[in-house]
């Protein structure tokens, strides 16, 4: 068994400068897989804008206030604003979507309401009207 070792020269070994072709390959060759691959992470702090719905709740309390539901929605709007302010985003969002649906509960019994009030008072004046012309 004869064991010949063959050296190859390359530019490197033979004191010649390299020229451009030769380290662009040499650059190809170490970014196609021996180099790690590296990842950055950048946490980014969120600030969620968590609405509170007071200006809806006080349109409720103040305007549609069934069963004082408006009331009770402003309550829970308030709740949530302080809890904003205090950094408890959770709570905050806890607090209002029960703003949230209060204020959609008290703003549908309204509206139901004022429908069923005017047509009670469309029907009871046709009524009326034909008591008085007969």
């Amino acid at each position: 068994m004869n064991h010949t070792s063959q050296t190859f020269f390359t530019r490197a070994n033979t004191g010649l400068p390299p020229n451009y072709e030769m380290l662009k390959e040499e650059h190809e060759v170490a970014t196609l897989g021996t180099a790690p691959v590296t990842s950055t992470v950048i946490n980014i702090r969120s600030d969620t804008s968590v609405p509170d719905h007071v200006v809806w709740s006080l349109f409720n309390t103040l305007f549609m206030n069934w069963c004082c539901l408006g009331f009770v929605a402003f309550a829970y709007s308030v709740k949530s604003r302080d809890r904003k302010m205090v950094g408890d985003v959770t709570g905050a969002q806890a607090y209002a979507s029960t703003a949230r649906c209060l204020n959609i509960s008290a703003l549908i019994f309204s509206i139901l309401t004022i429908v069923i009030v005017i047509v009670l008072l469309i029907i009871f004046s046709d009524v009326i009207f034909r008591v008085f012309h007969r």
